[in-house]
């Protein structure tokens, strides 16, 4: 872990301890390889990947026998259904602390999901009494539904209806097609992926196919929060269904999908100095802006690229009148990590900072928050990857699977802590534009592919065909 220089003690013990840990999370993921597909006959030098490799596995040939199916068939005659409800979404405004607008969104998700014949719940979601910034706040709530069959498996599909937009940016980026794109504020991220349920789920009775044990759907309405609410859910249900797969993840302009997402924390400083007359007295104070400045200034070196830990800084606020010297300041940091343990070495790394003060007679809180895990595959979500790959490869397109986290997160996370099998991330269309004033869009010819792999992935995991 590179320090800044500024009268920093400890700097080779956080060194030592950032040389000192490896690549770990290479080593989990290719052991899981090696163990999964050992068993399914593939070597371990075919199933082991290297430190931040993709593997989209041989090119595809000419092979599209998956095309000729009822499954994709059934998928073309949905593409203009699929638009139609994606506007619907992207009209309904859902910032995450827009309750009216997430409630609103809710109705409709639940209604869609009643009418394809499950049984919904629509259930209220609160952040714990201990987070940071959200001290138990009532957040969007969730919609589970639930459709038993015949089959032996269990899946979960799992989205999020939440975006990073606040109220009235809706006017500025309106759902709209153009060429081979659909617009629209939070279409990327993650309308689409909650799309990608409703036709999937909807795919599958209009094929009337039942061979799983259980069809479970949960949307949630706090993920871009980091899922304080929703989380002790997701994780449970995950240590109750055989597999869950993640509508959600970063589509980007490749198909791919994830072995790897970074975990998240959330870091406060509050500086508290002395307020004075600008004017007539500066001396007498005690500026918490020009404290918290300095704090702030000295982490811009901190992090460690090889462990994808990074730290910046998001919110700041200080001071609220022109000529008084600030006795209060404020900021907030978002931080990223490959695994969780390293996320120590942020938080050690600033505890030490603040030790070191530019204004005497100032005082300094830090609070660090753990909020999202990182995502660490088992070999069952090993397996998962690779069959979505091969469904791919059958009718003729490239499927990346990333074993490095590129930086986001992921609600699968939660899922994957006591995982009853495997958990499969990024199954959503590709597109470009999220958490940005560019205009968010995803790209039209991934509707049908993508719908297919979700339908896929159901039936052959429902049916118990893929195994590990």
């Amino acid at each position: 872990m590179t320090l800044a220089p500024a009268r920093m003690a400890d700097q080779p013990l956080l060194q030592k301890r950032a040389r000192g840990r490896g690549p770990l999370r290479s080593a989990v993921v290719a052991a899981a390889l090696c163990w999964a597909f050992g068993s399914l006959g593939v070597s371990s030098a075919q199933a082991a990947l290297p430190v931040g490799a993709t593997a989209s596995g041989p090119a595809p040939t000419a092979t599209t026998e998956g095309r000729q199916s009822a499954v994709w068939r059934t998928a073309e005659q949905q593409q203009a259904a699929f638009l139609g409800t994606l506007k619907s979404l992207v009209e309904i405004e859902s910032g995450s602390r827009d309750l009216e607008g997430l409630r609103t969104l809710a109705e409709e998700v639940a209604a869609r999901l009643k009418a394809l014949g499950m049984d919904v719940n629509t259930i209220p979601t609160k952040a714990p009494d201990f987070h940071p910034m959200l001290t138990g706040a009532e957040l969007g709530p969730m919609v589970y539904g639930r459709k038993l069959g015949k089959g032996s498996k269990k899946v979960l599909l799992i989205a999020h209806m939440d975006t990073v937009y606040p109220r009235g940016m809706g006017a500025k980026q309106p759902f709209r097609v153009e060429g081979d794109k659909a617009y629209g504020l939070g279409i990327a991220d993650d309308k689409a992926g909650v799309a990608l349920i409703l036709h999937t789920v909807d795919l599958l009775a209009r094929l009337g196919h039942d061979d799983f044990a259980e069809l479970g759907v949960l949307i949630n309405g706090d993920e871009e929060l980091g899922s304080p609410g929703s989380g002790p859910m997701l994780t449970e249900l995950g240590s109750q269904y055989d597999a869950v797969l993640s509508f959600e993840g970063g589509g980007g302009r490749t198909d791919m999908v994830r072995l790897a997402t970074s975990s998240i924390a959330i870091a406060e400083l509050k500086v508290t100095g002395r307020a004075s007359h600008a004017g007539g007295n500066p001396e007498g104070g005690r500026n918490a802006i020009y404290e918290l400045a300095y704090q702030i200034m000295k982490t811009r070196h901190f992090g460690d690229k090889e462990k994808g830990l990074k730290i910046n800084w998001t919110v700041i606020e200080g001071g609220g009148v022109r000529n008084v010297i600030p006795a209060h300041a404020s900021a907030i940091a978002d931080i990223r990590s490959l695994t969780n343990a390293d996320l120590d070495i942020m938080e050690q790394a600033l505890r030490e900072a603040i030790k070191d003060k530019l204004i005497p007679d100032t005082q300094i809180e830090l609070t660090f928050f753990r909020s999202r895990p990182a995502f660490v595959p088992n070999a069952a979500s090993v397996v998962l990857a690779r069959h979505a790959q091969s469904l791919f490869r059958g009718v003729g397109l490239p499927l990346d699977i990333r074993d490095r986290a590129s930086g986001g997160g992921t609600d699968a996370a939660y899922a994957a802590l006591r995982a009853k099998g495997g958990v499969g991330v990024s199954f959503v269309l590709r597109g470009f534009g999220a958490h940005s004033n560019d205009n968010e869009y995803v790209m039209i010819d991934s509707i049908i592919p993508r719908l297919y792999l979700a339908t896929r992935m159901v039936m052959d995991v429902g049916s118990g065909k893929v195994r590990w």
